[in-house]
């Protein structure tokens, strides 16, 4: 028993069992006491490695293998993560914003590695750890209907610039330390950087863009080629004597825009999440020696808190340099120095190589450990807040955004809803609710069957199903004729049912996809994913997710949950407002705001949402009771006030369980606990 540990840590498949172990049961844990579930795994890996249980071998050749893989595909996801069209509509302010947030956290860093006695080199490299940032919480921008802000497209455009120049400074850095710097090598170095850059972006999204187009729904060679797209620059840069990490941001960056917003993205990035990005903190924390970590915190803690602070003051004197050059109101611009604090991808990534080659020493890397536990926390809270005044200040949707987000539920527009079948048990309501909203605006039903092939059309097996498909698509047509409502029934033959779903979806211009609940909580469908979860990605319209545990006629006394004005809040309310007008119900709107939020902005968030409402369902809104709720646990006070209504409506983006770098699984309880009926809404 005594000789285990040196056993596990030497089997390969021990050591990738406990390393699996650890992604799947420690985030969840840790995120029960409100941290991030990347906390957890760099503890996993400080109890299991070396200066713990002994478990785990960072030296051992299976650990650093999974722990490379994990580093270049977090640089990858971040790269992808990156929209290129949103960075050529900015180009310029993006770039003077990138070059100012680049440029003063890199002096401040250079300075602090000057002050505690580094050389040159190092303090360079620890000011390029700074000059970096992660977009960690741009799906709270997205979530509160942002996007469009200037201030916010020029951020995300300035990633670019950063990461690309802190990974350049980086390769010159460990270059010098290594004593393969000339002034002739480094240009050479630049130059042969600039046409591989060049040869990756360019080429791979061509190629990538050729392929996809070649080889249709097959996503599984699709997805096999983004890895070898990856890995490929990856092993690219070694070749010219550049860090893997750069080549894994480029591929990023040149199949984002081939990827798009697709299932194969999803797919992609889903891989990274579960398996090598958790596995590459989990490898991190094995480099951590806890005693030298509390002592460096405990006994010289003024390296961490010289590196943080810089960090967060540089940012702030960046954001505040542009708001003068470019005009920026103060909450644009407080935005703005939120969403470009978190370092997480470039920033570990570039420090693990620092300290894997001698240049960086153990307390910089342990300062890091904590700038990034700091930064990822308080970065996504800030931006939290400024998102929040910056939609309340009108400057995120325009009133042309408002005006479109409830056009297509406008009762003086005739509805084209996709209403997707294979159940009998749950089909009556779904064509049911269907034709209420029908019967209420006019317009026609459209039920449709997918019958999936992945083999030729004269299979068998095939062929059975598209007989049970057809029997299926009659009962809903007739079910729905019945109802005295135009209908359009749809046969379709597809290999993924849920871009057959997509497909029709946007071939027909449907306004709504209605289709039936499928649990999309089981462990199951976590880890495989679900026709549920694709539609929500890949849909161009909304999508209306029912559980119906009453007829839908009966559903009068409908609960609607919000946290913020955005479009997309907006057509929920209004798709909401549609079907209390079928069924001659009512809707009480609770929205749910922070306890930190001061009365005036309570008020101020009520009466623009009041006046929204005016706006968008004209004389319709006063049916609408509104009530503000300040609570800090949105699932109790949500499963609590259910019990008093027929039918909730949740938007499917809050509701959905989370993915990325902080998970997020708060609304599990709430779907697994609702004994009313329920709707998750989710718009495109």
């Amino acid at each position: 028993m005594q000789h285990l540990p040196t056993w596990v840590a030497a089997n390969p498949i021990a050591s990738f069992t406990l390393l699996l172990f650890a992604s799947l049961t420690v985030p969840p844990l840790v995120e029960r006491l409100k941290l991030p579930g990347l906390v957890g795994l760099l503890l996993a890996g400080v109890i299991l490695g070396p200066y713990g249980l002994q478990l785990l071998n960072p030296e051992t050749e299976t650990v650093k293998l999974l722990s490379d893989i994990g580093k270049i595909y977090l640089m990858f996801v971040a790269g992808l993560e990156i929209d290129r069209a949103a960075f050529r509509e900015t180009r310029n302010r993006s770039l003077k914003f990138g070059l100012t947030t680049f440029l003063v956290p890199l002096i401040a860093g250079t300075l602090v590695g000057q002050v505690f006695g580094f050389g040159l080199n190092a303090s360079l490299l620890i000011g390029s750890l700074l000059a970096s940032h992660t977009l960690l919480a741009y799906p709270l921008i997205q979530q509160f209907g942002v996007v469009r802000n200037p201030a916010i497209a020029v951020t995300v455009g300035a990633t670019i610039f950063t990461d690309v120049s802190a990974l350049l400074v980086l390769a010159i850095c460990v270059s010098i330390h290594q004593g393969q710097f000339s002034w002739v090598g480094l240009i050479l170095q630049l130059v042969s950087l600039a046409i591989y850059a060049a040869a990756v972006l360019i080429g791979l999204d061509r190629l990538g863009r050729e392929y996809f187009q070649r080889t249709g729904n097959e996503e599984g060679n699709q997805f096999l080629f983004v890895l070898l797209s990856l890995f490929l620059a990856s092993v690219g840069t070694q070749v010219i004597q550049i860090e893997n990490i750069v080549g894994a941001f480029l591929a990023g960056l040149a199949v984002s825009d081939v990827l798009g917003h697709g299932p194969v993205k999803e797919k992609v990035e889903f891989v990274g999440a579960v398996l090598f990005i958790p596995f590459f903190f989990v490898c991190m924390g094995l480099l951590i020696d806890i005693q030298t970590f509390l002592y460096t915190l405990g006994n010289e803690p003024m390296l961490a808190i010289a590196i943080v602070g810089s960090l967060i003051g540089s940012k702030f004197i960046a954001a505040w340099i542009v708001k003068g050059v470019d005009r920026y109101t103060w909450i644009e611009t407080l935005t703005m120095w939120s969403l470009s604090l978190p370092q997480v991808a470039a920033t570990l990534a570039a420090a693990l190589v620092g300290f894997q080659v001698g240049l960086l020493t153990e307390p910089v890397f342990n300062s890091v450990i904590v700038l990034m536990l700091v930064t990822a926390i308080l970065g996504p809270v800030l931006t939290e807040r400024f998102a929040k005044q910056l939609m309340i200040s009108g400057d995120g949707a325009t009133s042309k955004d408002l005006q479109r987000s409830n056009n297509r539920f406008s009762t003086d527009r005739p509805l084209a809803i996709l209403v997707p079948v294979n159940n009998p048990a749950t089909e009556p309501n779904l064509m049911t609710m269907a034709g209420l909203l029908v019967q209420q605006q006019g317009g026609r039903v459209m039920p449709l069957a997918i019958a999936q092939t992945s083999s030729t059309l004269n299979d068998p097996r095939f062929l059975e199903s598209l007989s049970r498909k057809r029997s299926v698509l009659q009962q809903a047509a007739e079910h729905s004729l019945n109802l005295g409502v135009e209908t359009q029934p749809l046969l379709r033959i597809d290999l993924d049912i849920a871009l057959g779903i997509c497909h029709a979806a946007k071939e027909q211009e449907a306004d709504l996809v209605l289709m039936g609940y499928g649990d999309i909580t089981t462990l199951q469908a976590r880890l495989l994913g679900n026709i549920i979860d694709q539609v929500f990605q890949s849909s161009p319209s909304p999508v209306a997710v029912m559980r119906l545990l009453a007829a839908p006629k009966l559903l009068s006394r409908i609960l609607v949950f919000i946290w913020d004005i955005s479009p997309h809040t907006l057509k929920l309310i209004a798709f909401a407002q549609s079907i209390a007008t079928a069924n001659q119900g009512n809707i009480t709107l609770k929205y749910l705001i922070s306890a930190s939020t001061p009365p005036e902005k309570q008020g101020e968030f009520e009466l623009q949402l009041r006046q929204h409402l005016v706006f968008g369902l004209e004389e319709e809104y006063h049916q609408i009771e509104i009530e503000a709720i300040v609570n800090t646990h949105p699932a109790t006070v949500i499963l609590e006030t259910a019990h008093n209504f027929d039918l909730i409506i949740l938007n499917a983006k809050d509701i959905h369980p989370g993915k990325g770098l902080i998970l997020n699984d708060w609304a599990t309880p709430i779907i697994q606990g609702l004994d009313c009926s329920m709707i998750l809404f989710s718009n495109p």
